[in-house]
């Protein structure tokens, strides 16, 4: 089947499964290098396939879907795999952790992980060094690398607004979904994932899916016009924001920023599943 979308001629295919290879990568809004990110899948997380076809400037791109949450982006053909590592898959649990080329830290660093992201265990027994705990993996590219034990520890949070608070100075970056650098609404979505609560990626669909209460009390998210933060209290909220570009705590109706927040506010919701 064949179709003109965005702008290009495109051949849809039924929907295959593919993943995310050793890095994040980046889902854009149109067949474009340079188009806005609309969201990153993370190293390791499974897509699946839509649509194949030519975009801006002859380069050949793929329609993905994310399998956790159905969000919709382009990527360039190439940066997709047909398939995982073989063996057991590994969650990471830390908000941020690094791959090593050896069971040492001093070894080079092999690839940027993050809560989230997935490896595979390799074969190899688990390498104690210096009382650090070494477990052998395969990065979702095929790459043999080695990550510390810890950073796959049970992840043990019940509230998001401890969780996010957890990642107060990380960039702010359009699109982003982890600690490397994240939006306001992969903030409350990593929150409240982090303890086992599954959101959409978007501010609005967010404030579509829960329950909305006129008084806030801690973890509740709070809206805006194309923004979302999560409430510490009554009145301050801690957000990924583009006015510090960083993750920041804010009073409503304190300062000239908590003043426009406060203005601009579109209500609260809670979690009631």
């Amino acid at each position: 089947m064949r179709d003109r979308v965005e702008g290009g001629d495109w051949t849809f295919v039924a929907p295959q499964p593919v993943w995310a290879g050793s890095a994040r990568l980046s889902l854009r809004a149109r067949p474009d290098m340079d188009s806005a990110q609309v969201t990153e899948a993370l190293p390791g997380e499974a897509l699946e396939r839509l649509w194949t076809g030519t975009g801006v400037g002859g380069q050949d791109w793929v329609r993905v879907r994310t399998r956790r949450d159905g969000y919709l982006g382009w990527v360039p053909e190439g940066t997709l795999l047909d398939r995982a590592p073989q063996g057991e898959a590994l969650e990471v649990t830390a908000l941020r952790a690094h791959a090593f080329a050896g069971p040492k830290v001093s070894r080079p660093v092999v690839g940027e992980l993050c809560l989230g992201a997935r490896v595979w265990r390799a074969a190899g027994e688990v390498v104690t060094e210096e009382h650090r705990r070494w477990v052998p993996v395969r990065l979702a590219g095929g790459e043999a690398a080695w990550v510390q034990e810890v950073a796959f520890a049970p992840l043990a949070v019940t509230d998001p607004a401890d969780f996010a608070l957890w990642l107060l100075e990380t960039p702010y970056v359009w699109g982003g979904r982890s600690a490397w650098g994240l939006d306001c609404s992969g903030l409350s979505g990593l929150a409240y994932a982090a303890c086992g609560r599954d959101l959409p990626r978007d501010a609005d669909q967010q404030q579509a899916a829960l329950a909305a209460v006129e008084a806030p009390e801690r973890g509740d998210l709070v809206f805006f016009p194309g923004h979302v933060g999560i409430m510490l209290d009554g009145r301050r909220l801690v957000h990924a924001n583009a006015t510090h570009m960083r993750v920041t705590v804010e009073t409503l109706g304190e300062g000239g920023y908590g003043e426009r927040l406060r203005a601009s506010c579109a209500g609260f919701g809670r979690w009631t599943a």
